[in-house]
């Protein structure tokens, strides 16, 4: 409640501050000033307003005053110890936006100065009057300053001409309407909650297309969008940030369609491309707060091919991180943090800077050979040439860090790239794109006890005791436990190799299995695992196409140790099992440590997407969404009833229930699913699922299938009411849909509870709705019905539900499932097995 008065206390102060500026001329628009006008960075600042992010700004001009608008003046986030000068998109109180700054490397401090001199210059004064930056237009016959509809702050003259404009300097954001010219760059900042200076990434336009690349000596290049033509005008190359694409215009120029042009979703609000600190080039759009719609570079690089994706010497698989793999003498590579494999790795023992021409005369250099290991980036540096000499090339160069040999098949011949620096690496799988390519990292090998020669007399103590015999018995025993070591790591090698192929072998033999895949047939139907559909705690999900066209959602399984368990559970149970509500199980593959399912794709995501008020990509009228909850009904009542054995989900809500294109539903994620024999009543587990959708019998770990019955009557009320479980907007009391249901359902106000989704609404069976939701979430779960007889009800075989003996203040979720739930939803309340992810989401 608190929090509410805050905000709306923001709101008014912020069109309150407006309202004074230009009251009697134009009250909510002041885009422009004269000559000879000074601002102040003052905390007494009539139009300084704090936001609810802990930013603050102190605005200059303001262009326009309802919904996302620009504006500029002073910007600071945080501790608010240092100021931009900046272009920001506002929206009321909340989450402002810089699009551009002129002060990012310089940031200045309260009380700092802003002039427009006589002389047309624009400058920024620190508070100690040192000069933080300045347009240097001075005697250029400035008459004024001007922040247009597009945010584009400008300085014009009498002509109203530009003299100088801020869309002529960007820093790590375009806007639409935007162009960046050939020999301008988007440079990122150093991190996400850092923009007092430049990052590692930069973004080009070039004379040919469009260049991200990575500073270092020389630059290394992650991403090219190329034109292979043959330049015809004189004019600069540029790209231009429209509504629905980024334009390339490389030889052509407007008014003829773009060289090259890069998708983006059509805005429905204020939205702008940021180029992050990672190196992502992502479309945000207005949202209440910003959100995340389009990460351009992505559909072209997939997940591995940026070049700090797993920091410094981090190798990266399928979105996964580790470090350079050494012998069992020696790791040259460890975590920089263990907790963090993102972060990188870090030398062991640091490259000498003792280096010569003379291979031998480099000190103890050598190399940690990567096979099937590739780079985001190779430059031929030597053609034509073999391993072993792009090698000793590394050698002699002081500058090399790794030397990277890319050859073909069945060729020993190939190219070579010495770099500077080494960023992130990635597996590589040569038979898929025909090109191979190994990787030796030049490392630091700790110098060794030279034996001494045969016939030398050992050296003794002041005693005159042989003092080599402890050397030598040490020695001995530092063999043997070598031995030992690698003897024993050899013994479990062998066995969990036993291990998989028995797995292996077992999956061929189980009756009525999926079609079983290799793990290359899947690599190519994914384009190399590039279109991301979702993730979770233990792998992601990818579109893809089979070579007969059928698409599918291939599900990867990262990493876990007891994998194998949950994947022949999965496999056996969901692969045996077909039901028109239920998402297939089209195949798998069990190949090496690779573990992927394979699914039917399902168009039109889940059903998150379409059901909440303000949120749905299209509003699906009543008809529609009572035919969904009929479905859900179906694949539960088949799952509980039908099976040769009991199954229960576990985690019914609306990311586990897929939309077809004809909108049916079909539940997915099996992951969490539990076998229960036919004659057993009940099974004891720990907690899963998610918060708000978790029966109270969770508390004591004993469960039936009524546990789904329970969250399939959250979602009962979710559909019905057009709002989410939790709602951060709400008022405090008003926040879980529950506690807001069992108020209004006392009442008998229910329809009160229905967000106007402005579609075609029956209000006699959204009500009866609500009701088959209320007896599906009683506290007792021997009162809540079976799903056959919700089924019944909803087909109209049973008629009038009876509320009457309900008791509302049995039915709420207890607090402590839902008190850590956010306004972007309900998250895990445990990571569970690698099938989390089954279907896609």
């Amino acid at each position: 409640m608190i929090s509410q008065c805050r905000n709306i206390i923001f709101a008014i102060a912020f069109f309150f501050f407006v309202y004074l500026s230009f009251v009697e001329s134009q009250p909510f628009d002041y885009p422009t000033a004269n000559l000879s006008t000074t601002w102040i960075n003052s905390v007494s600042a009539s139009h300084s307003v704090s936001f609810t992010d802990n930013s603050t700004i102190r605005a200059i001009l303001l262009r326009g005053s309802f919904g996302p608008r620009y504006a500029c003046g002073f910007f600071c986030n945080g501790t608010c110890d240092a100021y931009l000068f900046a272009v920001f998109i506002v929206q009321t109180n909340r989450f402002p936006q810089v699009v551009w700054s002129a002060n990012r490397n310089t940031p200045v401090k309260v009380n700092a100065t802003l002039q427009l001199t006589a002389a047309g210059d624009l400058v920024l004064r620190d508070a100690d009057g040192t000069t933080a930056w300045s347009t240097n237009t001075a005697n250029m016959s400035v008459q004024g300053l001007n922040l247009t509809e597009l945010g584009n702050l400008i300085l014009f003259d009498s002509n109203n001409s530009v003299v100088w404009q801020s869309f002529d300097h960007p820093t790590d954001v375009l806007v639409p309407g935007q162009i960046l010219v050939s020999g301008k760059n988007l440079t990122a900042s150093s991190s996400p909650t850092n923009w007092t200076d430049g990052g590692l990434f930069s973004l080009s336009m070039t004379n040919k297309g469009l260049v991200a690349s990575v500073q270092s000596d020389p630059p290394q290049v992650y991403y090219q969008r190329l034109f292979s033509g043959t330049k015809q005008n004189t004019e600069l190359s540029y790209a231009k940030f429209r509504n629905g694409s980024l334009d390339l215009y490389i030889n052509s120029i407007e008014a003829s369609e773009p060289d090259l042009s890069i998708a983006i979703p059509a805005a429905n609000s204020a939205q702008f491309i940021k180029f992050g600190s990672d190196g992502h080039l992502r479309v945000f759009e207005w949202g209440s707060p910003w959100r995340e719609v389009a990460d351009l570079l992505t559909g072209f690089l997939g997940l591995c091919n940026y070049p700090m994706v797993c920091g410094t010497y981090g190798v990266c698989s399928n979105g996964q991180c580790s470090c350079p793999r050494s012998g069992f003498n020696e790791v040259y590579f460890s975590p920089r943090d263990n907790r963090r494999p993102d972060l990188g790795c870090f030398e062991v023992n640091a490259l000498t800077t003792t280096c010569s021409s003379n291979i031998n005369a480099s000190e103890n250099h050598g190399f940690l050979d990567l096979e099937n290991v590739n780079y985001f980036e190779f430059v031929t540096d030597i053609s034509n040439t073999n391993m072993d000499t792009c090698k000793e090339a590394c050698l002699r160069n002081c500058s090399c860090r790794a030397a990277i040999f890319q050859y073909g098949f069945n060729s020993s011949s190939g190219n070579c790239y010495l770099p500077s620096r080494v960023f992130s690496l990635m597996n590589n799988n040569g038979a898929v794109r025909n090109l191979f390519s190994s990787v030796s990292l030049k490392v630091q090998i700790p110098p060794t006890v030279t034996p001494p020669a045969v016939g030398t007399v050992p050296p003794t103590d002041s005693k005159g005791k042989n003092s080599s015999l402890g050397l030598i018995l040490g020695s001995i025993l530092g063999v043997l436990f070598v031995a030992v070591v690698v003897g024993t790591a050899f013994f479990v090698y062998r066995k969990r190799r036993k291990s998989n192929e028995d797995e292996e072998d077992y999956l061929d033999l189980v009756p009525g299995m999926p079609t079983r895949f290799c793990y290359e047939e899947l690599e190519i139907a994914t384009g190399n695992f590039t279109k991301k559909l979702g993730e979770g705690g233990f792998g992601s999900v990818f579109e893809g196409s089979l070579k007969d066209g059928t698409k599918i959602a291939v599900k990867t399984l990262d990493g876990v140790g007891h994998i194998k368990k949950s994947f022949l559970a999965e496999v056996e149970s969901i692969g045996s099992i077909h039901h028109v509500n239920l998402v297939r199980l089209i195949g798998f593959c069990a190949d090496k440590s690779h573990r992927l399912l394979v699914y039917e794709y399902v168009v039109n995501g889940s059903l998150e997407k379409w059901i909440y008020y303000g949120r749905q990509e299209k509003c699906l009228d009543w008809k529609t969404r009572r035919k969904i909850i009929l479905d859900i009904a179906k694949g539960l009542a088949y799952l509980h009833e039908d099976c040769r054995q009991k199954i229960i989900h576990l985690d019914i809500k609306p990311q586990n229930i897929l939309l077809d294109e004809n909108f049916n539903a079909k539940l997915a994620d099996f992951g969490l699913s539990k076998l229960i024999d036919r004659d057993q009543s009940q099974v004891v587990t720990t907690m899963r699922g998610t918060p708000g959708y978790l029966a109270p019998e969770w508390l004591s770990a004993v469960i039936t299938e009524k546990v789904d019955v329970y969250s399939f009557g959250v979602v009962v009320l979710e559909i019905a009411c057009g709002r989410k479980i939790f709602e951060q907007s709400k008022p405090e009391e008003e926040r879980p849909l529950l506690s807001a249901f069992k108020k209004k359902a006392e009442e008998g106000q229910w329809l009160d509870l229905v967000e106007n989704y402005d579609c075609d609404d029956n209000d006699e069976e959204i009500v009866e709705m609500m009701k088959i939701g209320a007896l599906c979430v009683q506290n007792d779960y021997v009162k809540r019905p079976a799903m056959s007889m919700v089924i019944k009800v909803l087909e109209g075989s049973v008629k009038d539900v009876d509320i009457k003996d309900i008791d509302y203040n049995n039915f709420l979720t207890p607090r402590n499932m839902i008190n850590d739930m956010s306004e972007n939803g309900s998250r895990d309340v445990t990571p569970l097995l690698p099938s989390v992810l089954s279907g896609p989401r």
